[in-house]
């Protein structure tokens, strides 16, 4: 699907002051997602509350994680604030507080007794470990 001139302008001022790719592809995804959830409105027709209302439905809707409300509000602090040249000023959203997954990590004493309580050699019982770690994401 082709980019909208709107968007292509963002990406070439991005280009233009050093952002990485990466980070072009992220904002331009979230500044996408909030022109289509204001219904195609135009980002200069809106301001602080449709911001607003598009990072608490996030949190609350669609219950992303802290981080990633985090990077959509940067995506249109970037738009508002340096692309559009008018700040949003303060925002009264609700965060988002879906909290990181944290991956279970045994102990080495843990570790260690599954070494004592077996016969296989430890880069089998690694190997076995490893497996089952990845079934169970």
């Amino acid at each position: 699907m082709a980019k909208s001139p709107f968007l292509l302008s963002i990406s070439q001022d991005m280009r233009q002051k050093g952002y990485s790719l990466r980070t072009e592809k992220t904002y331009i995804h979230w500044i996408k997602r909030f022109i289509l959830f204001h219904g195609k409105r135009h980002p200069l027709e809106m301001a602080g509350e449709e911001v607003r209302l598009f990072l608490s439905h996030l949190a609350n809707a669609e219950n992303v994680s802290i981080n990633t409300q985090k990077t959509a509000l940067n995506a249109l602090a970037f738009l508002y604030n340096q692309f559009l040249n008018k700040p949003l000023g303060e925002l009264d959203f609700v965060p988002a507080s879906k909290p990181r997954h944290l991956p279970t990590v045994l102990s080495t004493a843990e570790v260690q007794a599954i070494f004592n309580n077996t016969e296989l050699p430890r880069n089998k019982v690694l190997a076995v470990v490893i497996v089952y770690a990845h079934k169970t994401k």
